[in-house]
């Protein structure tokens, strides 16, 4: 497995912190702590709690991800 591989899953985001962090709630039921990626970052969308996000997540450390995209 290399270094690019990652896991890709939807959720829904339950809280947000004020260090741009996000709780965001898998379908899996699983709860897992994200920030956003630099593109999202940069364009500035906007991600609100009970948002539908798609999240990348490495496969070593499964409580932490990276927000990618933001559903309408």
């Amino acid at each position: 497995m290399s270094k690019e591989d990652s896991i890709e899953v939807t959720g829904t985001v339950s809280e947000k912190f004020p260090s741009g962090l996000f709780s965001v709630t898998l379908d899996q039921d699983r709860t897992v702590l994200a920030h956003l990626a630099g593109k999202l970052r940069r364009n500035r969308i906007r991600v609100l709690a009970g948002d539908r996000v798609t999240l990348e997540m490495s496969p070593y450390d499964l409580t932490k991800g990276r927000i990618t995209y933001r559903h309408k």
